[in-house]
């Protein structure tokens, strides 16, 4: 363990960049999914398109700096901005499981934060209409959602430990 570390602290910029690809590859197969398969996002999906892009743009802009303490607070955003995503997917694989009587991805948290500015900007990513307890797709038995959750939670456990290599580098 120690020494897988010790290998996460020495290049935190890759794992920042791989942070960002793996981003830029979730938005990609998204828009894939929206455009060719015609699969329509509902307000929670869009949420996590929004911390998706969080992710990716921390990361890079932390990546960006070769500065010890940019890296460490570039971290712990980039580990709150996961957890945001994953507890949004947590909470539609939920609904997904628990589907409620009537659909619930109306205007709340979800529906004000899917109509900030980036929707009139990029309409065709950032709207979304479906309901979010419905299952449109799923592999390997799992949904969106659970696959959401699994991969931002993945990046923020990723982002954790690149920030503990860091501490530890320093210590030792």
């Amino acid at each position: 363990m120690s020494t897988l570390l010790d290998s996460l602290g020495q290049h935190p910029r890759r794992w920042l960049l791989l942070l960002a690809l793996v981003c830029a590859g979730m938005f990609a197969y998204g828009a894939y999914l929206q455009h060719v398969v015609g699969l329509q996002p509902c307000p929670m999906c869009v949420v996590q398109r929004y911390a998706l892009m969080g992710v990716g743009l921390l990361a890079l802009l932390t990546a960006a700096f070769a500065q010890r303490a940019v890296h460490l607070t570039g971290l712990v955003a980039v580990v709150l901005m996961a957890g945001f995503g994953s507890f949004t997917a947590a909470r539609q694989s939920w609904l997904q499981w628990y589907p409620p009587e009537f659909v619930t991805c109306g205007r709340d948290f979800y529906g004000m934060i899917a109509s900030f500015p980036l929707e009139r900007l990029l309409p065709m990513l950032f709207s979304g209409s479906g309901d979010c307890a419905k299952v449109d797709w799923s592999f390997l038995g799992l949904t969106i959602a659970n696959w959401s959750f699994l991969v931002f939670t993945g990046m923020a456990l990723l982002a954790l430990a690149v920030f503990v290599a860091l501490l530890r580098r320093r210590v030792h």
